[in-house]
This record gives structure tokens, C-alpha cells and sequence, in this order.
């Protein structure tokens, strides 16, 4: 049996990127939606994860509970270790991934690709607004982070997410199960 696909979804903060990825789980159940580890606290909202401390976090790392974890935005996520058993039954999984990790991930992951969305910038700073997670000068780091590009080197998928949600991820579908279509 070929081991599942590691599809590391990624874009620019206030880009939909958790919309999109419970649209696609919802969509195509087979696809497992892979659950992070934040340092972020648990009441703000967006994606499901497991929300612990910087030391927490740091034991977790040290005893090899993730498969990969990085830090972005003054935060440290990780992967579980236990994605690892997910993908040697087949399953593709989906996760939330920085830019910043993609190169980390391709070497961690034998069958990697990228789904990258993208949204105009005026999309962008909108939804960061109504999200409420960060201060104005926190959403001005994370809008000049929007363009920052891709490593040329990986499999990536490009959609846009300035339109409606079910637009989106019916071409994400398509992309990633062009047979299916």
C-alpha cells in the first residue's frame, strides 16, 4: 500500500486557510484533518488544536511527540508524531502549515505537496480585522508576510480564496483528486 499524501495547506494569515480545510474534510471524508499543537491560548478561535504552554510545548518536542514543529508569528506549532501512523494506512492528511516550515516538512514527509491559497490584500486585512486575534500592528506584520514567496523546488497547488467558500474548495478538490472530478 503506498503511503498517504502530507498536503501542507498554506497562505497568507486571514486567507481562509482553516474554511478551506474543514471544507475539504467535510467535502472528502477520507482525508484526515491532522490536529495541531499551539502556544496559542485556547479561547481565541479558528482551527481545532491542542492549546499548551511554551514548556509544555518544549517537553512535547525534546520526547519526540511531533513529526515536525516550528515557530511563526511568536508561537510554536507542531505536528503529532501519531500522523505518521495516518499516512502508512494511505490516508491523505491535510494540515495547516507555515511557509516557513515547507522545506522542513518536504524532508519529513516522503509523499509532500503544497496547497497554497491565496486572496487579494484588501481580503486579507478584512478577515484579520473581524477574526480579532490580533492587534492592529500585529495584523500590519502578518499583511507584509502576504507575499512572501514559496520555495521554487516544491509540488504546489495554487487556488485563490477571494471568492465564495464552496468555489474554493471545489477547485481545491479538483486539484488534489483530479481522477475524482
Amino acid at each position: 500500500m503506498k503511503n498517504g499524501r502530507l498536503i501542507a495547506v498554506v497562505g497568507p494569515s486571514g486567507v481562509g486557510k482553516d474554511s478551506v480545510l474543514e471544507g475539504l474534510a467535510e467535502a472528502d471524508p477520507s482525508l484526515h484533518l491532522v490536529r495541531r499543537t499551539i502556544t496559542r491560548a485556547p479561547e481565541l478561535g479558528g482551527e481545532d488544536y491542542d492549546a499548551v504552554s511554551v514548556a509544555e510545548f518544549n517537553d512535547m518536542a525534546a520526547s519526540g511527540k511531533f513529526a515536525l514543529h516550528w515557530g511563526a508569528h511568536d508561537l510554536l506549532y507542531g505536528i503529532p508524531a501519531s500522523i505518521q501512523t495516518v499516512l502508512a494506512r494511505g490516508q491523505d492528511c491535510l494540515a495547516n502549515f507555515s511557509r516557513s516550515a515547507l522545506l522542513a516538512g518536504d524532508a519529513a514527509f516522503a509523499h509532500f505537496c503544497v496547497l497554497s491559497i491565496t486572496g487579494r490584500p484588501e481580503t486579507l486585512a478584512s478577515r484579520l480585522k473581524v477574526r480579532g486575534r490580533e492587534s492592529e500592528a500585529q495584523i500590519a506584520k502578518r499583511l507584509a508576510q502576504a507575499a512572501k514567496p514559496l520555495p521554487n523546488e516544491l509540488k504546489v497547488m495554487t487556488i485563490s480564496n477571494d471568492g465564495a467558500l464552496e468555489d474554493t474548495v471545489a477547485n481545491a478538490l479538483s486539484m488534489l483528486q483530479p481522477v475524482r472530478v
